[in-house]
């Protein structure tokens, strides 16, 4: 086990440590979050707030209508009418899959929407009160 080196003037920091104590790394964090931050004020548009849930839902429906295309193939007389019956329920699930989970992607979305909307009159409310 290797001991750290002490400093010249006797105390048990390091001047590594002295630098780490002394750097931004609050200011660092909020950059490198991914999530949004709450201090941002700025608005952002419908499209920027659901575009995810959207594509998902969309996908998920392309999905489905495919599986029910394919699953129905499997009832005409073809030559793979096998690889039909296989897949078709698959890309059915996959599809219905996508179509639930964007469709209870968007609620919860509206949710983390309200709580921010108040949380930030909160924090306005606390400024103007505590800094008189």
């Amino acid at each position: 086990v290797e001991v750290p080196p002490k400093s010249p003037d006797g105390s048990e920091k390091s001047p590594q440590s002295k630098e780490l104590l002394t750097s931004n790394t609050a200011s660092t964090l909020c950059i490198s979050s991914r999530s949004e931050s709450v201090w941002t004020s700025a608005s952002r548009s419908k499209w920027d707030i659901y575009h995810k849930p959207v594509i998902v839902v969309s996908v998920g429906a392309a999905v489905f209508l495919f599986g029910m295309v394919i699953t129905s193939l499997s009832c005409i007389q073809i030559r793979n009418k096998n690889i039909y019956k296989m897949c078709g329920p698959a890309f059915l699930s996959l599809g219905l899959m996508l179509l639930v989970c964007g469709l209870v992607w968007i609620p919860i979305i509206r949710k983390k929407q309200k709580q921010r909307q108040k949380s930030q009159f909160l924090q306005s409310l606390k400024s103007f009160f505590f800094n008189r």
